[in-house]
C-alpha cells in the first residue's frame, strides 16, 4: 500500500499538469457554452411550492419576493410571527397565489418536521426548499465567555438546514425538486472574529456537496455563497462597533435577484457579488497572500475593537 502511495505521489502531479495544458481549454469552452445555454433556459416557478426558512428578513425575505413576482406558492418560516405576516402580505401583493406562515425554530428538530408536514398538508407537495435561516457571530474565539455558547450558532446555521432537509427529501424526490442553501463567502475566505460562523457556513457547503452526489439526479442542489450583504450583520451599527468601514456590502435585493437567477438556471453555485470568485481563485492558488491580507486587516483594523474587559 505504501508503494501505491509513492507511485501516486509521482504520477498525479504530472497527470494534473498534462490535463491542465491539454484539456483545460476544452473544459473552459464547454463551460462557456453551458453558461450561455443556461441564460436561455429558466425554470417556470408559477404554481410551484417553495418553503423558505429565515423568511422574515434579509435574503430570505427578498428571495420570497422574487418567487412571489412569478406566481409561486410560499411557505414562510422564521421565529418572528409579526415579521412573517408582513412578508406574507407583501408576497401576496406581488403575485403569489397562496402564502402560509409557519413560526418556529429551525434548530428544533420537531419544528423542522412541523414545517414540512404543514407545507405538505396545505399544498400537497414541495418543489423548492430554501435553507436560508442563520445567525451572525462576531467574537474572537478565545473571548467566548462560555465556549458552549458557540453551539447555538452551529445549531441554527448548520443543523437547522440539515434537519429540515432530512424531512423534505422524500417530497422533493416526488417533485424532482430543488434544494437551495444560503451559505457564505466566509466558507471559503475566513472572516476574522467570526471563526464559528465561518465554520458553520463551511460545514453547510461540504454537507450539501456530499448530499448532491447522494440524491442526484432526482434532486438538484444550488449552493449560494454571498459576500457582505446589507442585512443585520452589516448595518451601520455593526460597522461602527467593529471598525468595518472597509466592508463593501451589497444591497440585499440585488443579492436575492442573483440567487433567484441562479436557482432558475439550475446553477450548482451562485457567488454574489461575482467578483468574489476571483478572491476564491487567489485563495486556492496563492493561499499565503490571502492569509497575509487577512492578518493585516485584523491587526490594523479589527483587533482594537475586540479589547478584553
Amino acid at each position: 500500500m505504501d508503494m501505491l502511495h509513492t507511485i501516486l505521489n509521482f504520477l498525479l502531479p504530472h497527470l494534473t499538469i498534462s490535463f491542465l495544458v491539454l484539456f483545460y481549454p476544452f473544459y473552459l469552452f464547454i463551460k462557456l457554452v453551458s453558461c450561455l445555454l443556461k441564460k436561455f433556459r429558466f425554470e417556470n416557478v408559477a404554481g410551484k411550492v417553495v418553503l423558505i426558512t429565515g423568511a422574515s428578513s434579509g435574503i430570505g425575505e427578498h428571495v420570497a419576493y422574487e418567487y412571489a413576482k412569478r406566481g409561486a406558492y410560499l411557505a414562510l418560516v422564521a421565529r418572528r410571527r409579526d415579521r412573517l405576516e408582513i412578508v406574507a402580505e407583501t408576497s401576496r401583493q406581488l403575485g403569489s397565489g397562496d402564502v402560509i406562515i409557519i413560526p418556529g425554530d429551525v434548530s428544533n428538530v420537531e419544528d423542522c418536521k412541523k414545517f414540512i408536514d404543514e407545507t405538505i398538508h396545505h399544498f400537497g407537495k414541495l418543489d423548492h426548499l430554501i435553507n436560508n435561516a442563520g445567525v451572525p457571530q462576531t467574537v474572537i474565539f478565545e473571548d467566548f465567555t462560555k465556549i458552549q455558547d458557540a453551539n447555538s450558532i452551529m445549531d441554527i446555521n448548520f443543523w437547522g438546514s440539515t434537519y429540515i432537509t432530512y424531512f423534505a427529501i422524500p417530497h422533493l424526490r416526488k417533485s424532482k425538486g430543488k434544494i437551495v442553501v444560503i451559505s457564505s463567502a466566509t466558507a471559503i475566505i475566513p472572516l476574522p472574529a467570526a471563526s464559528v460562523y465561518s465554520a458553520s457556513k463551511a460545514a453547510l457547503v461540504k454537507f450539501f456537496e456530499t448530499l448532491r452526489v447522494e440524491i442526484s439526479p432526482d434532486i438538484k442542489i444550488t449552493i449560494a455563497l454571498p459576500g457582505f450583504i446589507s442585512t443585520d450583520m452589516t448595518t451601520p451599527q455593526f460597522k461602527e462597533m467593529y471598525g468595518s468601514d472597509f466592508i463593501l456590502s451589497e444591497s440585499v435585493s440585488r443579492c436575492a435577484k442573483a440567487i433567484f437567477r441562479g436557482i432558475g438556471r439550475g446553477e450548482a453555485y451562485v457567488i454574489e457579488p461575482s467578483w468574489i470568485k476571483w478572491i476564491f481563485l487567489i485563495k486556492n492558488v496563492c493561499p499565503e497572500i490571502v492569509d497575509y491580507v487577512l492578518d493585516y486587516i485584523f491587526v490594523s483594523y479589527l483587533r482594537p475593537y475586540f479589547k478584553r474587559d
